[in-house]
């Protein structure tokens, strides 16, 4: 994808750098809105990428963007039925629920009827209305067409090496083809990812996420993975199939994922701690694959014949945190301002939301004081939530050899999402203020609290962990509108109608209210083949 004949100096109102999803949706709102926008892209379309899991939240964010901004063809990507009715040519995984599974290293996976081996937590009641695996390649390139045909100057292979910020503009310096290129911008939006563009041009610095420990990636797509229900078939009827998830092979000092799209395609990757990463050789590509697989023999045997479609990645250092995320013409995207770790898939949202947040900046204030304090307000939104994203999943981390605790913690995360969800889907975001409630007076502090003492409770003192069972319980409670205190369920989670209607009062909402929510929403409504 080119734009001939560009000229070699572009004058715009907004210059955004990347063309990942973030950007070309940025990218697509603003054309909306009437403004000049430049597109830019260090590589070239399709491209491999990683990021792909969805969420409810995700989705439903995506909603929102669309309809604020008259993109009906962005709408149909929120929810695998309509995705595969408006866009079959563009790949996708379905994804009905989170699967988390705790092994062993060193031992086939062996579980028990109360599923204390494992947690499966349903994201939709059927797979009309289901979340997605994005497969990069085909979505960040459809969403580029988009933009395109919005009307940005799409400029890929350019290569940025300068920025000035001149007191009223700025401009930004590269070539392109072996031209020279200047693109002058009244702002700049930066969703270049972690230690991108404006970050490395402005010497932005980092901080560190106080309690994540270090860790590293290695990841690749196959072909030909093993269904993990041939390897494990479940004893009794899970929510959903275990398969059609973010399926989380969790174990001492790291995690697999495994993410399948329609097209024959998986994502397949490992987050490991420094320790274990150095012990097997982390930076080996495939041979620490194999070696990790080594230690995790019912894993392994999802990969028996699987191949790599491409050459694996290691990324030395997943976490990452910006120091400063703004300046008075220019903004880092949450994807760009920092990464926490894919355990719960929280990239997408948190990128959306601060997505929104900066695009009514632009929207509502004009240069001077009142832009600069609603940037400043942004920027520390930014922070705040990968910080507390951060310190949920240090503590997930801490306790990946100890799955009940892992278990309780991650049902914070859980009732965050699904509470915010339902007000959000309700007309009452209100009541869900932040990222996982980060900003609610009750919920806030109790996640913050629980994280921390699950950081610092030693596992053989037995009376301050089952405190500490408790007190998650308890700041769980209030919010809890998806059952996660059923323990009758055995860690097996689906996503039931009669939940929601029971907790309605807690979502300051009637019977009735989510009884017309469940039906808005296509709850309850099959998908009719081929409609």
């Amino acid at each position: 994808m080119t734009v001939a004949n560009v000229a070699t100096r572009l004058d715009v109102d907004v210059a955004v750098v990347g063309s990942g999803f973030s950007g070309a949706i940025a990218a697509l709102a603003l054309c909306q809105r009437g403004r000049r926008v430049a597109l830019i892209e260090r590589g070239r379309h399709p491209r491999f990428a990683i990021g792909e899991s969805t969420t409810p939240l995700t989705n439903l964010l995506l909603e929102e963007l669309a309809d604020r901004y008259d993109l009906p063809r962005l709408r149909a990507f929120s929810k695998w039925g309509t995705w595969q009715r408006v866009h079959p040519e563009v790949a996708c995984g379905l994804k009905r629920g989170f699967t988390f599974l705790f092994h062993h290293l060193d031992a086939t996976f062996a579980d028990d009827d109360s599923h204390a081996r494992q947690l499966a937590v349903a994201a939709s009641p059927h797979d009309d209305v289901a979340d997605t695996h994005w497969y990069r390649p085909d979505f960040d390139l459809a969403l580029v067409r988009d933009a395109e045909a919005a009307g940005a100057i799409y400029l890929d292979e350019t290569h940025l090496d300068g920025v000035r910020d001149d007191g009223e503009r700025m401009t930004l310096t590269g070539a392109r083809g072996g031209r020279a290129v200047t693109i002058v911008a009244d702002f700049v939006i930066d969703a270049s990812g972690p230690r991108g563009f404006l970050s490395r041009a402005l010497e932005l610095g980092e901080s560190s996420f106080a309690s994540l420990p270090r860790t590293q990636g290695l990841y690749t797509h196959f072909a030909d993975v093993e269904r993990w229900d041939t390897v494990a078939p479940p004893d009794g009827e899970p929510p959903y199939p275990l398969d059609a998830a973010a399926l989380h092979h969790v174990f001492p000092g790291g995690w697999i994922w495994i993410l399948r799209f329609n097209n024959g395609v998986t994502s397949a990757g490992a987050a490991l701690t420094d320790p274990l990463a150095a012990e097997i050789g982390a930076a080996d590509g495939a041979r620490i694959w194999d070696r990790l697989l080594d230690h995790l023999p019912s894993v392994r045997a999802q990969f028996v014949g699987a191949r790599p479609l491409l050459p694996f990645v290691h990324a030395p250092r997943i976490a990452y945190r910006c120091s400063r995320v703004v300046g008075d013409r220019w903004a880092l995207l949450p994807s760009a301002a920092g990464v926490v770790d894919p355990l719960l898939s929280t990239g997408f949202p948190l990128t959306l939301l601060g997505l929104a947040r900066l695009l009514d900046v632009l929207e509502t204030t004009t240069p001077g004081d009142k832009r600069r304090a609603a940037l400043a307000n942004y920027a520390q939104q930014t922070h705040d939530e990968l910080d507390v994203t951060a310190a949920l999943v240090g503590a997930l981390y801490a306790s990946m050899d100890d799955p009940a605790l892992f278990k309780r913690l991650t049902r914070l995360y859980f009732a965050a999402a699904s509470y915010s969800e339902a007000a959000r889907r309700l007309g009452r975001p209100q009541l869900a203020p932040g990222f996982l409630l980060h900003a609610h007076p009750r919920f806030g502090p109790e996640l913050r609290a629980c994280a921390a003492v699950a950081l610092d409770t030693p596992r053989d003192a037995t009376s301050a962990r089952t405190a500490l069972f408790d007190r998650i319980d308890r700041a769980i409670a209030p919010f809890d509108t998806a059952g996660l205190l059923d323990r009758t369920r055995r860690d097996w989670y689906p996503v039931l109608a009669s939940d929601l209607i029971a907790n309605a009062a807690k979502l300051a909402a009637s019977t009735e209210e989510v009884e017309r929510l469940l039906e808005r929403c296509g709850f309850r409504r099959k998908p009719v083949p081929g409609v």
